[in-house]
């Protein structure tokens, strides 16, 4: 039986606006949302018995928010409500599939053999070759005219002894630096125009030390990154992966271009970009004819050469700039892909494991291993062993 898919952007909203982080924009769309809500109904203020109204509760909200509830694994308390039952939704783990009902069990051999999520963790390599170890009680480094600096304001030092710190003319000025995530690390790099770059885990991003002089603001990128770009109307920005280009002036977008997928996916979520194929051949780099250009809230899919693009629920796709793991009807294999490179884990499949069976869910990327692998088993459809950093999947 087909289901509605999950309005994440919803969650999203919901989320900030119970920890008091909403804009106003923001808050004006949650708020039309939620004014719709039927709270007024004799049912509320009946004599239903608390755990009566909280499944109800949960079932009108997950109605709302396009959430088809055939299986969740509840860690709330009781709730009387709405926005109890808002914030449980948010925060709470839940879990929904569509291909089995048997019964869920806890794998206490996930938790004794449990490996812990990513950090931040990233390297800087500068023109000269040489490799930086970027703290990693710090979330981000910013290159400056003056000097390396982490976004906290203090100064990136030249190694391990604190021997001083990195100026630009170390950096190599007209040279090219490359900021690295290893798998299992995230970092975010504010480069020279003040663009802001999130990198995900086995990602890295080559640009300038400078962008002064330059016809356009260029970098390379491989992996998965989130971009907010400054606008400078003279000196577009240039996002070049494998197989594309990504032209803007100033917004918001991300773009998924892993070596391991099977497609390189760009979404939108604020302004405009244009996204063009790379040709081959002797003129090989230079841009084909097939470009599209993106409104807010699509994303562009090349794959073998072609670029498709459709509308698409944008809170999906930057779940893991905010910490969130979201998958919604997508392969086992294709979520164990982004499990392995979040956990620095190697994944092996049994024979006959079940690939292609479609799973969906939320949970946060701060909590171990075995919390996203329980989810999975509660499905009934797999399970799971490691083995050290090795998951084992079986049928």
């Amino acid at each position: 039986m087909q289901h509605q898919k999950p309005n994440f952007t919803l969650l999203d909203l919901a989320r900030k606006w119970i920890s008091g982080k909403i804009t106003a924009g923001e808050k004006t769309e949650f708020d039309k949302w939620y004014d719709s809500f039927d709270d007024t109904s004799d049912e509320l203020v009946s004599a239903e018995t608390a755990s009566a109204m909280n499944d109800r509760l949960k079932r009108e909200i997950f109605a709302k928010a396009g959430i088809e509830m055939k299986k969740t694994v509840r860690l709330w308390l009781r709730i009387a409500a709405v926005a109890a039952a808002v914030a449980t939704i948010v925060f709470g783990i839940w879990f929904y599939e569509i291909t089995s009902s048997r019964k869920a069990f806890r794998n206490d051999e996930l938790v004794m053999n449990d490996v812990a999520p990513g950090s931040n963790k990233a390297t800087l390599t500068l023109a000269s070759g040489k490799v930086i170890q970027l703290s990693n009680v710090k979330t981000g480094v910013d290159i400056d005219a003056d000097s390396l600096k982490y976004n906290d304001g203090s100064l990136v030092q030249g190694d391990q002894k604190n021997t001083g710190a990195v100026s630009v003319p170390a950096l190599g000025a007209r040279g090219l630096l490359t900021a690295s995530t290893p798998r299992g690390g995230t970092y975010i790099v504010t480069l020279p125009d003040g663009t802001k770059v999130w990198l995900n885990a086995a990602s890295s991003l080559k640009f300038p030390a400078a962008f002064t002089g330059l016809p356009n603001r260029k970098v390379e990128l491989t992996g998965e990154a989130y971009f907010e770009v400054s606008k400078d109307k003279a000196h577009p920005f240039i996002v070049k992966t494998t197989k594309q280009e990504v032209e803007v002036l100033g917004t918001h977008f991300n773009i998924n271009s892993y070596e391991d997928e099977k497609s390189t996916k760009t979404t939108l979520l604020e302004g405009a970009v244009q996204v063009s194929l790379l040709g081959g051949g002797p003129d090989e780099g230079a841009a084909s004819r097939n470009d599209v250009i993106l409104k807010p809230n699509e994303q562009s899919t090349l794959t073998d050469s072609r670029i498709k693009v459709a509308k698409i629920d944008v809170g999906e796709v930057i779940a893991w700039k905010k910490g969130d793991f979201i998958f919604n009807d997508e392969t086992l294999e294709s979520v164990m892909r982004k499990v392995s490179r979040w956990y620095d884990v190697e994944v092996v499949y049994a024979e006959a494991a079940p690939k292609s069976f479609t799973i969906g869910g939320f949970v946060s990327r701060s909590k171990p291993i075995s919390a996203v692998l329980e989810l999975m088993e509660k499905t009934g459809n797999v399970k799971f062993k490691v083995i050290g950093r090795r998951i084992i999947v079986l049928p």
